[in-house]
């Protein structure tokens, strides 16, 4: 314990920014380590035990800080403003016609997100609407960018997939 600690402590660091959290995963990797310890088989190998528990606790900390992706949040910045995915749609005074493609478009878009698997919500949303780059995002899971980049390239086809019935309902509806 006493030889992995430094190591152990540095690996949390760099991927949890909150020190509060970085200490609260570190504390519960030693507790936990502590419990196992007592159970009548010992562990194996100890180090690789207790970086892989702190990997699944920083993983189990991002996903419960996970929050329901909304099209209703900021997307980027126009004019010093910020740019909201709402913005891109057609407006609610463009009469009727826009208003009732504006409701149909945001309640498919916000289904089509809710349906994604965790995971690829998690990478598609941080990516595309949040504008995080997969190098931030790969240091913030540990996650390899190989990894996170093939989750939004099945997001992006899911969501194609499921929009795809909208589209063609608009492009048939156009004169």
């Amino acid at each position: 314990m006493a030889r992995e600690s430094g190591r152990l402590e540095r690996f949390i660091r760099r991927r949890v920014a909150d020190v509060a959290d970085a200490e609260d995963i570190f504390q519960d990797v030693l507790s936990e380590f502590v419990e196992a310890s007592r159970l009548v088989r010992p562990i194996e190998q100890a180090g690789a035990w207790l970086f892989r528990v702190a990997r699944n606790r920083i993983v189990d900390l991002f996903r419960k800080r996970r929050h329901h992706a909304s099209i209703s949040e900021p997307v980027g910045i126009s004019d010093g403003q910020p740019l909201l995915f709402e913005d891109l749609l057609p407006g609610p005074d463009d009469g009727p016609e826009a208003a009732y493609a504006r409701q149909v478009l945001i309640g498919e878009l916000e289904a089509a997100l809710d349906e994604l698997p965790a995971e690829q919500r998690f990478v598609f949303v941080a990516h595309e609407l949040e504008g995080r780059s997969f190098k931030e995002l790969a240091a913030e899971t540990g996650e390899s960018v190989s990894t996170l980049l093939s989750r939004k390239h099945y997001a992006v086809r899911r969501l194609r997939r499921r929009l795809e019935a909208i589209h063609e309902m608009f492009q048939e509806e156009r004169p």
